[in-house]
């Protein structure tokens, strides 16, 4: 079984969680089936696909940096797609300061990349590397998390 997408109060998507920690919070009665898997129960309760906070959690993540989505190696590999230097597929995060000099991990010092183009840049930047970056690095709008998740939760 898939995890368990989690609600606010306000039907918004917060995060996911397994079957065991969703079972847990219908026993504390923090929570409600918003959505069930049809003809399995755990107990007395449905086996849950999406629970709803009884609730409303505060997201003050999202107010810490004046509205912008936290940084995460998955937002960086989402925002960009590919890989930064090659086009190929994102299967990892670079810095382009490398973290050895001070550079940040930051929406505007992280880009996507594949496993072949973070190895040969290793510890340099794009033009000691001889690379070209093909992406601008960009801090996106503070409602790109929120339509990530939903479109996540639609995808479960």
């Amino acid at each position: 079984m898939a995890d368990v997408l989690v609600l606010n109060a306000g039907y918004e998507p917060l995060h996911r969680v397994s079957v065991r920690h969703a079972i847990h919070m219908l026993v504390r009665e923090v929570a409600v089936v918003e959505e069930a898997v049809d003809g399995r129960s755990f107990g007395p309760f449905p086996l849950p696909r999406v629970l709803r906070l009884v609730r409303y959690v505060t997201m003050r993540w999202l107010y810490k940096s004046g509205g912008a989505p936290a940084c995460t190696k998955l937002g960086v590999k989402r925002r960009d797609g590919l890989c930064a230097y090659c086009g190929g597929p994102a299967e990892t995060v670079d810095h382009i300061l490398p973290r050895s000099r001070g550079g940040p991990s930051t929406w505007m010092n992280l880009v996507a990349a594949c496993y072949e183009c973070n190895s040969h840049k290793a510890d340099r930047t794009p033009a000691e590397a001889g690379m070209v970056l093909h992406v601008t690095p960009h801090v996106p709008r503070a409602d790109y998390a929120r339509a990530i998740r939903h479109r996540a939760a639609r995808a479960a």
